[in-house]
């Protein structure tokens, strides 16, 4: 069976001076279907997106889910692997073949980006651990061992659909991931290099209140889905 197109969703608040950067990286002739997803930002970032050659498409209700579902809502036809993508360039759009890889060779339903975290890059320990100690937890609950819950990940979209997915909000990631291996999808990972942001300061990750909140979020998450 002959594969189809491949799409990028990459949501983003107030992404301005990044996103420029982040569209040119992305390999050319790779991604049939390059959405941004215009998180009600106050700056210019849909403007510039469109300017760079994305589809922008607008989700005016803030949050991650959100912004990542109305980019599937939006896909065009005829795709078929769906990879998601933080607009703040702390993940290289260069590697996108190494997370398609094993759904194109049909050993995965679903590749998480498992980031290495080199001194200088940016991301501070209280979200490392965090984000540990919920895999940690996905492990204990359903066997998946895991060494990161990362942004960037590409899934069939016939998997990803039915997922159905209800988590608007920044527990969209772990929810994604506790879904598919309820329904006994093949989950792999592949080592992603984590870099600092190209500007401005992280909405969660770069705040420790913030990185709080959103570990016990997914942790939440994983609880409520393991009952």
């Amino acid at each position: 069976m002959q594969d189809g197109g491949v799409a990028l969703i990459i949501p983003a608040l107030d992404e301005e001076a990044a996103i420029p950067a982040v569209l040119r990286a992305v390999p050319p002739g790779l991604v049939d279907d390059l959405v941004v997803v215009d998180n009600g930002s106050t700056d210019r970032t849909a403007a510039v997106a469109h300017a760079a050659g994305a589809r922008v498409v607008a989700e005016p209700r803030r949050g991650y889910g959100a912004a990542c579902w109305a980019g599937v809502e939006a896909l065009a036809p005829g795709i078929t692997f769906v990879v998601f993508l933080d607009g703040d360039g702390s993940q290289d759009p260069g590697e996108l073949p190494r997370l398609l890889s094993p759904l194109r060779a049909r050993s995965a339903d679903l590749v998480l980006g498992a980031r290495t975290f080199p001194r200088g890059s940016g991301h501070p320990w209280h979200a490392i651990l965090g984000t540990r100690a919920v895999a940690l937890v996905l492990r204990w609950r359903f066997g998946v061992r895991l060494r990161d819950l990362g942004p960037f990940r590409a899934i069939r979209r016939d998997a990803l659909l039915a997922l159905e997915l209800s988590d608007r909000g920044s527990g969209w990631p772990v929810e994604m991931v506790v879904r598919a291996a309820r329904q006994g999808l093949r989950i792999a990972e592949v080592a992603v290099t984590q870099r600092p942001r190209l500007a401005g300061r992280s909405k969660v990750a770069g705040r420790l209140g913030a990185s709080l909140h959103a570990g016990w979020r997914f942790m939440r998450v994983a609880l409520r889905e393991g009952r």
